[in-house]
């Protein structure tokens, strides 16, 4: 018997080729993506390099914008001084104006006074003072402290300085505080530099050659050009006058110094009223220190005391000379608890007294320690 079939041979035949055009169909759209299908993504683009922007006020740190601030609100009170001397030619004697030195300086107060350093005024007749914005004006001297290396030099009344400097103390400060320093180093105007209080309590040599005592160390950047400018806090108060600095090359190492806010409070107010500095002393002429250590002596030699001075009305004896050639003489070595030890010390330990004010002077006398109370008095 014969099998039988659904379908003929030739309809096989076209089932087959629909079924292989099906398949076809199949693996393209496998393959290929259709027409409504999403595009791949595109592969991803390098980094590009952020974009500089100017930054505004919050971008900066705390410190800088304190910085900005104090230098914003107090470097136009900070000024450029020029001194110089009248001199005449030697064949045709005209006068002419020979500079002698710059320096900086800072508005005192409404006045129209201005503080600097006496170093920067020394041996010059003529000055001027130099604003921030550019403008000179004549000054005249009214007085110096050469032991402190403080001057005032006073404006003409047409002129109408900036604000003065707000005044601290230095009474407080501390190791470590921050400090900013506004000056002319090397004739480059209102140059700002910023450091810490090093160490407070050091001495140095004033151009006088005694000791400033309680002097400022900073590390702030004092170069020539700086002396007499001021040395700030961080709220922008004066603290001290920039005087001096310790390097080989004469240039800035790190060590600069500054004379306290409170020594110049003290002596700036004297020079604007009498041009100098009202000083006490005993009365007395002394030996040189090196002369007492010649002798082998630790204190002050007594040369002579002042006809009707307060040495002499207290007994203190001149130095005086027996047949044998022998010295006899009184040596101070003490006032009050202080001793003393050289003529510096003397000086220092009188330094903030006020005339008619009482001490005990502590003296060697054959050997002998012997006390005498007297009433200090002023110095002319």
């Amino acid at each position: 018997m014969q099998s039988t079939t659904l379908f003929s041979s030739g309809a096989r035949h076209c089932i087959r080729l629909a079924f292989l055009a099906l398949l076809l169909i199949d693996l393209a759209a496998c393959g290929e993506p259709s027409s409504s299908a999403a595009p791949p993504s595109a592969p991803l683009a390098p980094p590009s390099a952020p974009v500089a922007t100017a930054p505004g006020r919050a971008a900066l740190l705390e410190d800088e914008r304190n910085t900005i601030d104090v230098f914003s609100a107090t470097s136009d009170s900070v000024v450029f001084v020029t001194s110089s001397q009248w001199q005449r030619g030697v064949f045709d004697r005209s006068a002419r104006q020979v500079s002698q030195g710059t320096g900086s300086g800072f508005v005192w107060d409404h006045d129209r006074h201005v503080v600097t350093n006496f170093h920067v005024v020394r041996g010059s007749n003529a000055f001027s003072v130099t604003f921030a914005d550019g403008s000179t004006y004549p000054a005249k001297l009214i007085g110096v402290d050469p032991h402190k290396d403080l001057a005032v030099l006073e404006l003409e009344p047409s002129v109408t300085p900036p604000t003065p400097l707000s005044h601290g103390s230095s009474r407080d400060l501390r190791v470590g505080q921050k400090v900013l320093a506004i000056g002319n180093p090397f004739g480059l105007d209102h140059t700002l530099t910023t450091g810490v209080i090093s160490a407070l309590g050091r001495e140095m040599q004033s151009v006088a050659g005694t000791t400033i005592e309680d002097v400022i160390q900073t590390d702030a950047s004092i170069n020539p050009g700086n002396s007499g400018g001021p040395l700030l806090d961080s709220s922008g108060r004066l603290i001290g006058v920039n005087t001096s600095i310790i390097s080989a090359s004469g240039q800035s190492a790190g060590i600069g110094f500054a004379v306290p806010v409170d020594t110049v409070k003290r002596i700036v107010p004297q020079l604007i009223k009498a041009g100098r500095v009202r000083r006490v002393g005993i009365g007395v002429q002394i030996l040189p220190d090196s002369q007492a250590a010649n002798l082998g002596i630790e204190g002050v030699i007594v040369r002579e005391p002042m006809l009707g001075g307060a040495a002499a009305r207290a007994g203190i004896r001149a130095i005086e000379v027996d047949r044998r050639g022998k010295l006899y003489f009184d040596v101070i070595v003490g006032i009050d608890d202080i001793p003393i030890r050289s003529y510096d010390d003397l000086y220092r330990a009188l330094d903030t007294r006020e005339p008619g004010e009482r001490v005990v002077l502590r003296l060697r006398r054959d050997g002998r320690e012997h006390q005498v109370e007297l009433v200090l008095q002023e110095l002319e």
